[in-house]
């Protein structure tokens, strides 16, 4: 153990988040704190050519700007460039190299490391020995193991231990491996490969630490972490664990009070803001080998409810999806299977009545009584939404569903409801249709189209796949007189969704001969308010 290096690439990996723009002092209280805890390499960020968009300084992590910054004896200096760099670049290996490398005899770099892919990883290895012959240390970061056959492996390790390299990484970038996955893959690795060996790994599955601990015990002398786990996604084994933990095996102590500091001061908030660690959505996608980057984007875009995220993790479960790829995203996203059509005509009911839909809010038990006295009184067709119940059963008209999630979740529940269920049934799979088998069920289509309201007499598009939407369409299509709601409360003016549904109601009202909408309990939404005290 007395071995074993620990890196941490903290201003690498995170800097997904801020493009790589990290205040100078907040690098110089992160080295120290780094120097505290015996860290033994910090890879201050990337080195490349991209110059695509705003990036901060640890995007290139220049001799230059490296010399200006105060590093701690106890600590060595890393930088990662992405073989695809390399490959690519037109002039060849060694020339991109040497665009990018000074002797290490002139640089405060003095480790080198090269992440890869499996399909780059023997055209890239040459990098070795022109780094190696500069001076410098030299790690390969193989990504996306943890799908490769055995055979694969051992083929890749041994291509590697054809060239002087220092270290050998593999990664588990899908966060998908378990720890005894991660033995067996080091077992099959030390068939061919007899020289240091690392690892890093991500936390998907809340595996990270487990894995990192167990690849120790294996053997592996180097390991990654990054501050909070900072990083794409679910993020990587937490530094100061991985600190913690090594305290015993190695010689000397740890003095963990200034990262301490800096977590509560800098990187707690940070990721309030930003949003790594692992949650159910990265769970799933590590377990079923999807990228975690499409749960990254998924969670940073409004469009997606957590419905929306289980329909395409389910998809690309089937489809694959180790690979992101933004149009696999939008395929995943189109639920509803070719072009919108449906049977049901909602003008043959509620031509020229009024429509009362009904959202699951709190005010609706609060001001119930008043609300069964309005449907009571002025007979408005009244839609409930999904399988809200607090209104009288026999008072509502029709209930209305469309996310292929939540049928297939409430769909034991529908079937014990007694209203007719309006679902886009003709764009659905033969799996939910036929867990509807025996409920009456109104097909009215449906597509997306994002900022779009359209009606047609038996389908729509929609800017979402919202209940809400689909029910504001519902009235639209069927000419409603006018539209009231009920229980549409707000989820509060910081919270995302409250303004995905101002955005919502204002696309809806735009759309010319739309019916009026009003809200007769109270809303934080941005619409026309009474009260049903008042009819």
């Amino acid at each position: 153990m007395n071995n074993v290096k620990l890196l941490d690439c903290t201003l690498r990996d995170g800097g997904y988040y801020n493009s790589w723009d990290f205040d100078v002092s907040l690098i110089q209280d992160y080295l120290i704190a780094m120097d505290e805890i015996s860290v033994d390499y910090v890879e201050l960020g990337l080195r490349g050519f991209s110059k695509d968009g705003f990036r901060g300084a640890c995007a290139y992590t220049t001799d230059n700007y490296i010399k200006k910054l105060v590093i701690p004896e106890g600590i060595k200096i890393g930088v990662m460039i992405n073989a695809s760099d390399l490959v690519k670049y037109p002039d060849g290996i060694e020339m991109a190299l040497s665009k990018l490398f000074a002797p290490a005899s002139e640089s405060p770099v003095s480790l080198v490391r090269i992440a890869c892919h499996v399909h780059e990883f023997e055209q890239a290895l040459p990098a070795v020995s022109w780094l190696k012959n500069q001076g410098y240390m030299v790690g390969f970061n193989l990504m996306q193991i943890g799908d490769r056959s055995e055979e694969e492996i051992k083929n890749l390790a041994y291509a590697a231990s054809q060239y002087p390299l220092d270290v050998l990484y593999f990664a588990d970038s899908l966060g998908s491996l378990s720890p005894e996955d991660t033995s067996q893959i080091i077992q099959v690795i030390r068939q061919a490969w007899k020289g240091p060996l690392g690892i890093h790994t991500h936390d998907n599955m809340g595996y990270a630490l487990a894995n990192s601990m167990r690849a120790l015990e294996e053997g592996v002398t180097w390991i990654d972490g990054t501050v909070t786990g900072m990083g794409r996604g679910p993020g990587n084994a937490k530094t100061e664990y991985l600190a913690i933990e090594l305290e015993e095996y190695r010689n000397g102590s740890i003095n963990i009070t200034p990262l301490m500091k800096l977590i509560e001061g800098y990187f707690l908030p940070l990721q309030q803001r930003c949003g790594w660690g692992t949650n159910t959505f990265y769970y799933l996608a590590g377990k079923y080998g999807i990228h975690p980057t499409y749960i990254q984007e998924m969670l940073s875009d409004s469009r997606y409810i957590e419905e929306d995220i289980l329909a395409v993790i389910e998809y690309l479960k089937s489809e694959g999806g180790k690979k992101f790829n933004i149009n696999t995203l939008e395929a995943a996203r189109n639920f509803y299977s070719g072009d919108p059509t449906g049977t049901w005509k909602p003008a043959d009911v509620i031509s020229n009545k009024e429509v009362l839909i009904i959202g699951t809010g709190p005010s609706i038990v609060k001001h119930r009584q008043a609300l069964e006295d309005y449907i009571r009184s002025k007979q408005p067709y009244v839609i409930a939404l999904n399988t809200q119940s607090h209104i009288s059963s026999d008072l509502i008209n029709v209930r209305a569903a469309c996310h292929p999630v939540r049928l297939l979740a409430d769909s034991s529940l529908h079937t014990t409801l007694p209203q007719p269920l309006i679902i886009p049934a003709s764009m659905l799979s033969h799996n939910i249709n036929k867990a509807f088998s025996g409920k009456k069920l109104l097909d009215f289509g449906i597509s997306i189209q994002e900022n779009t309201f359209k009606f047609d007499a038996n389908f729509c598009v929609l800017p979402n796949s919202l209940v809400f939407a689909y029910a504001l369409a519902i009235a639209a299509s069927g000419n409603a007189s006018r539209i009231l709601l009920a229980g549409f409360d707000g989820y509060g003016a910081d919270d995302p969704r409250t303004s995905e549904i101002n955005n919502l109601l204002n696309t809806f009202t735009r759309v010319s001969n739309t019916p009026p909408v009003i809200s007769i309990t109270p809303t934080q939404y941005k619409i026309s308010t009474s009260t049903v005290y008042a009819f």
